[in-house]
């Protein structure tokens, strides 16, 4: 019986091109690579990421597409373009968000997602749910319909060592996390450099894999990375 997260079938391979190696894992460590300039000076330089799997190894690389007044004048809040090239430099997927102001107050300035592989088609989306207390967002296909949930702890948890996001199916049943790892004291005081882990099924269909790096990327924008 096929799961209702969208379980990937073995006898029809129909994944993108360039996520083949997502259908033999079923976690991933995104690591943002800090510039000697930003730690020292406090602008930010374009974000970059290594992609690894859990033997330390680089799977993909992403580096985040924006100018430098963007970046200086938005923050946090800016909308953004993060290309995840292979170790052959092939993009294969393409992240985008909009420019939407962050207010718990007003469902107007959610924040969306749209995750692309290859570069052009569209394979899900994330949409976040309002919520007083909670970060929690709707995964959907490319259909735009809902698939997967993603809930995080209570208001209050940015300055814990660890938090984690929990991968929920649509009857709430959690098959995974998306969690942020704590890098030591004295790295956290001089650099906002955050570790991200991803845990998902290994028969998760690798769209939906794709789409959960893309929301990495949302999650340390909006609750991790600090406005210099």
């Amino acid at each position: 019986m096929a799961h209702m997260y969208m379980m990937a079938n073995p006898g029809m391979p129909s994944y993108p091109p360039g996520l083949e190696y997502l259908t033999q894992i079923d976690q991933l460590l995104i690591k943002q690579k800090v510039e000697l300039i930003e730690a020292l000076v406090g602008f930010e330089s374009n974000n970059k990421y290594e992609i690894k799997n859990s033997m330390g190894q680089n799977v993909f690389y992403a580096v985040e597409e924006n100018d430098c007044l963007t970046r200086q004048c938005c923050g946090p809040l800016r909308s953004f373009t993060i290309r995840i090239l292979d170790n052959f430099g092939q993009e294969v997927i393409t992240v985008s968000r909009p420019l939407k102001c962050m207010s718990c107050f007003f469902p107007c300035c959610l924040q969306e997602l749209e995750v692309q592989s290859p570069p052009g088609n569209v394979v899900g989306y994330v949409i976040q749910e309002w919520h007083p207390f909670l970060p929690k967002f709707t995964i959907q296909n490319e259909h735009k319909e809902p698939v997967l949930k993603l809930q995080g702890p209570f208001c209050g948890w940015s300055c814990l060592p660890d938090v984690d996001f929990e991968i929920l199916t649509m009857d709430e049943v959690s098959i995974g996390r998306i969690s942020k790892q704590w890098t030591g004291l004295l790295r956290e005081i001089f650099t906002d450099t955050d570790n991200f882990g991803i845990q998902f099924p290994m028969d998760l269909d690798v769209r939906m894999k794709a789409v959960m790096i893309g929301l990495c990327f949302l999650i340390d924008f909006m609750f991790f990375e600090t406005n210099n």
